[in-house]
């Protein structure tokens, strides 16, 4: 079930609200598991099951992993960690990699003349990289003594499905919610900020994100021949802002739908293109899935420890697993190595900042930073390398020509004005171009911009959602 679809806005999501705040309190964690698993059926049937078993995997594993540590039987603890991560990482492969691999070892036997695979397409369950690393971290923690196990499996459950995060993120910690999970008080302050900012994250979305959508979608279809520098352009800025609006849409959505249930999600976008270098950049851009990896990877690898040689092997790996995380293409191991790359200079130069006042030009830092990650954005969207290059070729080459009619026919007046305020909300101080602004700040001001985007931009969002006009998110293919 999307957020942005009718079924969720105007039957799910009031009746889930209606009946969280009616029964007692000691119900409500059974009645999110109940809503949370339907909430997944609506959009993935049968693959209710996968998330279920993910679940349990990681709450046995959890409780052998302490029990066999209290004991001192370091044997077993590794091997009920083991058990968790082959299976977790084994259902995660098979589903989301194996149609990629035996295509990929096709064309090598297609090649050198050999046998073909018989192989039939495996279908891809909503969400599985989200609630797979959500459910494994758990039992991480637990290894590392940083958590204890859960007693109950119905909260553990809830944990793993809440459906506010579960498709596309935040992915949250158990220690994140371990408390909230037992004890929670949602007041109408919360529910306030929280509808506000579920509100604010249905408009970036609806209204911007899918019309600028259409921009993109255009310009990524054409053919090589068709393709020219100010198409290419138009293209990728476009996909640029489409993703951003479309992810910490979704994040605000996530998060707004927390607070109304009494939750509190890590943040998981910070304006991104206001980023001074490519380490500062994954410190604002999903931020809970670069943090799975810095913690759960990259640290144990060494880190930042060792010799050059060892760092620069390090920040590789990791970055090439966070692009392949996002997809089975060889474009996702391409956006990774693009990554590393920039992080491994960055590392060897001194340049791996986050804080402004820490170097000099930093207005020009941000320019050239956004074109690195605009550049890199082709990547995460050409369907192929050879799509990428193509794109890459045109923006460079000054090769002009007429925008096609495909292209043409998307730029409506109101695409490209929602474009130009798009990429302008770029130089708004933090704290109005972010749903955080609006969810937690105080004051006659705040009030009036709480009441202009429920008044205002939900009722349009919330029209053009009857419409039909609206599409799946992004991150919901990942």
């Amino acid at each position: 079930m999307v957020f942005s679809s009718l079924q969720f806005l105007f039957l799910f999501l009031p009746v889930t609200l209606a009946a969280y705040y009616i029964v007692p309190k000691s119900w409500r964690n059974t009645l999110l598991s109940i809503a949370s698993l339907l909430f997944y059926i609506w959009g993935g049937g049968a693959f209710v099951f996968i998330l279920i078993g993910s679940s349990l995997v990681d709450y046995t594993a959890g409780r052998l992993v302490a029990r066999y540590s209290a004991e001192g039987n370091e044997r077993g603890r590794k091997l009920a960690l083991l058990a968790s991560l082959v299976l977790n990482l084994g259902s995660l492969g098979y589903f989301k990699y194996s149609n990629w691999i035996v295509g990929q070892l096709n064309d090598v036997a297609a090649h050198f003349g050999w046998g073909q695979i018989a192989w039939h397409n495996v279908a891809l369950p909503i969400g599985i990289s989200f609630f797979t690393f959500q459910s494994m971290s758990y039992t991480l923690d637990i290894a590392r003594g940083r958590v204890e196990p859960m007693k109950s499996f119905k909260d553990f459950l809830l944990y793993v499905t809440l459906f506010p995060q579960l498709i596309a993120g935040p992915i949250v910690r158990y220690h994140e919610l371990a408390d909230q999970l037992v004890n929670r008080t949602a007041t109408v302050d919360s529910f306030s900020a929280g509808a506000v900012r579920f509100a604010h994250g249905l408009f970036k979305k609806v209204v911007i994100a899918d019309s600028i959508g259409s921009i993109s979608d255009a310009a990524f279809s054409l053919g090589p021949d068709q393709l020219n520098t100010p198409t290419a352009w138009i293209g990728v800025l476009a996909f640029s802002m489409q993703i951003y609006f479309d992810f910490s849409g979704y994040a605000d959505m996530a998060i707004g739908l927390g607070l109304c249930f009494g939750f509190r999600f890590p943040e998981n976008v910070l304006r991104p293109l206001a980023s001074i270098s490519i380490t500062d950049f994954w410190r604002r851009w999903h931020i809970t899935l670069s943090a799975w990896f810095r913690d759960y990877v990259f640290i144990p690898l060494g880190g930042s420890k060792g010799t050059p040689a060892r760092r620069m092997f390090n920040l590789f790996f990791v970055y090439i697993l966070v692009g392949i995380w996002h997809g089975a293409n060889w474009t996702f191991v391409a956006f990774g190595v693009f990554h590393a790359t920039f992080l491994v200079v960055e590392a060897a130069t001194g340049q791996n900042v986050s804080d402004p006042s820490r170097v000099r030009f930093v207005a020009a830092r941000r320019v050239f930073y956004v074109l690195v990650i605009v550049m890199s954005l082709t990547l995460f969207r050409a369907t192929n390398l050879s799509q990428a290059f193509d794109m890459f070729f045109n923006m460079f080459s000054f090769h002009n020509g007429a925008i096609p009619a495909a292209v043409k026919l998307t730029m409506t007046t109101r695409n490209v004005v929602l474009l130009i305020f798009a990429w302008s909300t770029w130089f708004l101080p933090p704290r109005f171009s972010t749903g955080v602004w609006l969810a937690s700040a105080r004051g006659p001001r705040v009030a009036v911009a709480r009441a202009a985007v429920l008044g205002i931009a939900l009722p349009y969002a919330g029209m053009l959602v009857a419409t039909g006009s609206f599409q799946p998110f992004l991150y919901f293919a990942f």
